[in-house]
């Protein structure tokens, strides 16, 4: 995962996600690699959009912006239904949210003309699995957090639903933003429901929502501690990043693993504001996890 700026209006952590990954390391972006795995296992007779999207699998792993940008550019003149092409110019030359808003949106739109109405039918809880839907899928998780970041929160989480609804298997992480986002806005039921769909998940990101839902039906009881304990066998680093023991750096780790100072700290980044929404929750960690 990218650094990670302070976000403003005028730019999302997405944009400043493509920004900054431009300053590491180069290696194959997973869009690119999917363009392998499109040359393994495609067929058929191809169509513009088709085409279009070849271009897309060398934009994003072109190694400047103005390579991606020229490149995403000739994808939309070949064909207007290539979702990512809309996706890379969100993410590197829109200037404010709207705009970001607006070349997501019209990402999302071109994906659903290129899938057409067959696929949302027979591609149903497939979704991801199927090469060709990822470009709209990203369109779509990038306007989800777009319109999130624009205060308009129900109709973001709308998207992160139906997204779960087409691809329950979850490719994207959906389920890791919709939690905390539920928690914040007080749907302790929804959430709940949630948590039941991935309940085998042994993430940070799960136990620790385990035992924040637990704080917040409860309080401090022992079913609360119980959940934190389990919750500090997966990753003991979360309490710490949380209750500001440890300062969280400056910028999101680029990987993570199970159980390690890099999960906890990609949880924290995301998770914090449903934690201070809960009146106490931190007060009582802070007591607890000592």
């Amino acid at each position: 995962m990218p650094k990670k700026i302070k976000k403003t209006k005028s730019m999302s952590k997405k944009k400043q996600a493509a920004t900054d990954a431009s300053n590491l390391l180069h290696f194959p972006r997973r869009e690119a690699m999917e363009g392998m795995m499109s040359g393994m296992f495609g067929g058929g007779k191809a169509r513009a959009v088709d085409e279009a999207q070849d271009i897309m699998y060398d934009a994003w792993d072109a190694s400047t912006s103005q390579q991606r940008i020229a490149l995403a550019r000739k994808a939309l003149e070949i064909s207007p239904d290539c979702a990512d092409a809309y996706v890379l110019l969100a993410q590197e030359t829109a200037k404010s949210l709207d705009e970001e808003i607006d070349l997501y949106r019209q990402g999302m739109e071109a994906g659903e003309r290129a899938l057409g109405k067959k696929m949302f039918k027979e591609g149903v809880g497939h979704f991801w699995g199927i090469l060709e839907t990822r470009p709209y899928m990203r369109a779509r998780a990038g306007l989800s957090e777009c319109l999130w970041d624009t205060d308009r929160h129900e109709e973001a989480m709308e998207h992160y639903k139906d997204m779960l609804r087409l691809n329950p298997g979850d490719n994207q992480g959906i389920r890791y933003i919709l939690m905390p986002r539920l928690i914040e806005l007080g749907r302790d039921e929804d959430a709940e429901k949630l948590f039941a769909e991935y309940r085998d998940d042994g993430s940070a990101f799960w136990a620790y929502s385990r035992v924040l839902l637990d704080f917040r039906k409860q309080g401090d009881s022992p079913k609360a501690g119980k959940s934190l304990k389990e919750a500090l066998k997966g990753n003991k680093h979360a309490p710490v990043y949380l209750i500001g023991r440890r300062k969280m750096p400056r910028s999101l780790p680029d990987h993570y693993g199970f159980g390690d100072e890099n999960e906890a700290i990609v949880y924290v980044d995301e998770n914090m504001a449903a934690w201070k929404a809960t009146p106490r929750a931190l007060e009582w960690l802070a007591d607890k996890a000592k």
